[in-house]
């Protein structure tokens, strides 16, 4: 079958930057990071005690306390995603195109903090005292059926758990729902809360996460040759994807288009990408066949870039060999610098900034770039951003597990 074109109508995102997309966009390109020591438990007994935290979130304004009493906080940050990238969208929902409207947003984690609290409650005072609501507010697909329910979208109702590279699926496998006709519009995205005191201990535990708590800001800093490992993060993000005469139909703003999805499996290792970046250079690759062009049309990357050693190495390598000659001309920055790890919402976010970059015509920095690692060695536009002409952008998502996930935005018109 011939299939359909996906444009961007809509964006909303949750994070330790913002809440809004001008005010995260700003604080991206200006360096001001979301990451700071966390206060709401005891993190004395951890060897990283920082994060990156949603704050001045007001559930209320999205939900009645009865509901939200309801929803671990990771589903109240992807609803509150999803309604304000409808409202970007200016998308009205109705009995007429209910039907071919979907839902497709994730997480890496889950209701975590619903899950370690129960227990904890269980344990003082026996299973009496587990909610009838704990199964239905921790587990990752309820944030996509709640958007549902609550918007009265009766189309695809799915999530995709790929951990850190969830929402790049979810915004993947929604576009080619729509190009393939199951769907007019798609909400797409994914949520994550996971600073909590469980999930702490277990990355700390896998020394995974930087342990620079004395200078929180400029503890994430990818392809600096001082990183030490991610910094944490919570929040959401959502777009709205559209197929192309829909939107034009309704008189819609288009963002950009989505134009390539890529995919592949390291079959590696649990959590550490191959030394030479096969699995990176892979997803990149189908992306770039699945649009249609080629490396060199590439002209910004958003990468996964966490700020762990071999990580970030691992991704450059797998740049390179991908792009060839054009990496030299590529612009690549990791955005993780401010935000810091956002994981199962990760993808989303970092979709939306490369969509700001191309609107904006500016690659956002990577901050905290000091001392550039000699083992990273692209254009990782450090600490300012910089102004360029940007057609067109891709977005790498890579999770434990070893699946990576590649999405290529392009300007529309």
């Amino acid at each position: 079958m011939k299939q359909r074109r996906v444009v961007i109508t809509g964006m909303g995102i949750i994070s330790p930057v913002g809440h809004q997309l001008d005010e995260a966009w700003d604080n991206v390109c200006e360096g001001n990071s979301g990451i700071r020591l966390l206060d709401d438990f005891d993190t004395s007994a951890l060897p990283t005690r920082i994060g990156g935290t949603v704050e001045n979130f007001d559930i209320g304004d999205y939900l009645s306390p009865k509901d939200a009493r309801k929803m671990d906080p990771f589903v109240h940050y992807g609803i509150a995603a999803a309604v304000n990238s409808i409202r970007d969208a200016d998308l009205e929902i109705s009995d007429d195109n209910r039907h071919r409207i979907g839902v497709a947003m994730g997480a890496g984690m889950g209701g975590i903090k619903t899950i370690e609290e129960t227990h904890d409650k269980m344990l003082q005072g026996g299973a009496r005292k587990v909610s009838p609501f704990f199964i239905p507010s921790s587990i990752i697909n309820i944030t996509s059926g709640y958007v549902s329910i609550l918007q009265k979208i009766t189309g695809p109702n799915v999530s995709i758990v790929t951990a850190c590279a969830t929402s790049a699926h979810c915004i993947g496998f929604a576009g080619r729902m729509i190009a393939h006709g199951d769907a007019d519009v798609m909400l797409a995205g994914g949520s994550e809360y996971a600073t909590t005191p469980l999930s702490m201990a277990g990355f700390c535990s896998a020394r995974a996460m930087s342990t620079r708590n004395d200078d929180p800001q400029r503890a994430s800093r990818p392809y600096d040759v001082d990183r030490d490992g991610f910094v944490l993060s919570n929040g959401a993000g959502c777009v709205v994807l559209e197929e192309l005469e829909h939107a034009e139909a309704r008189g819609a703003r288009i963002y950009a288009e989505l134009i390539g999805f890529g995919m592949s499996g390291d079959a590696h290792h649990i959590t550490l990408p191959p030394a030479d970046g096969d699995g990176a250079r892979r997803s990149m690759l189908a992306a770039i066949n699945d649009a249609g062009i080629e490396p060199s049309d590439i002209d910004y990357l958003n990468t996964h870039g966490t700020s762990t050693p071999a990580g970030d190495v691992g991704e450059s390598i797998g740049i390179r060999r991908a792009f060839g000659d054009a990496a030299d001309k590529l612009l690549v920055s990791s955005t993780k610098s401010t935000t810091g790890h956002l994981l199962g919402a990760a993808g989303v976010v970092e979709g939306i900034f490369c969509v700001q970059a191309i609107n904006r015509q500016v690659a956002p920095p990577t901050t905290n770039l000091e001392n550039q690692d000699p083992a990273c060695d692209l254009d990782y536009v450090p600490n300012e951003p910089r102004a360029a002409r940007i057609r067109t952008a891709m977005s790498n998502s890579f999770g434990f597990g070893g699946t990576n996930g590649t999405l290529i935005f392009r300007e529309f018109g």
